[in-house]
């Protein structure tokens, strides 16, 4: 496929879907009042096996983190065999030392 489709409908986004990926719904800072009416906006959104089961066999789930299970993403995604979730955290650690490296080593330099 050439290009982005959007969709509203996560069923249909997730058919035939190589990755699934999410992010926390909430964050410490949203005001509380919000919090649950972008939980109810959001739910059908969830990443879950029956989600996942709409994917291609070789599916995998991400996230940024951190997780909030139940909210964006159910335990057993987060924890099951599909999720790569843990080695894209890694992967991220080390891009974000190399740039420290970078940016440290051409104040140093420059």
């Amino acid at each position: 496929m050439d290009g982005v489709e959007l969709f509203d409908d996560p069923h249909a986004a997730a058919d035939g879907a190589d990755a699934l990926y999410t992010d926390v719904w909430v964050s410490m800072s949203d005001p509380p009042e919000s919090a649950d009416q972008r939980r109810a906006d959001l739910e059908p959104y969830r990443i879950d096996d029956a989600l996942l089961d709409l994917a291609t066999p070789r599916a995998i789930a991400l996230h940024c983190l951190p997780a909030h299970p139940g909210d964006e993403i159910t335990a057993e995604v987060l924890y099951g065999e599909c999720q790569r979730i843990w080695d894209q955290a890694e992967n991220r650690r080390h891009a974000q030392k190399a740039l420290l490296e970078w940016l440290i080593g051409s104040a140093e330099h420059g």
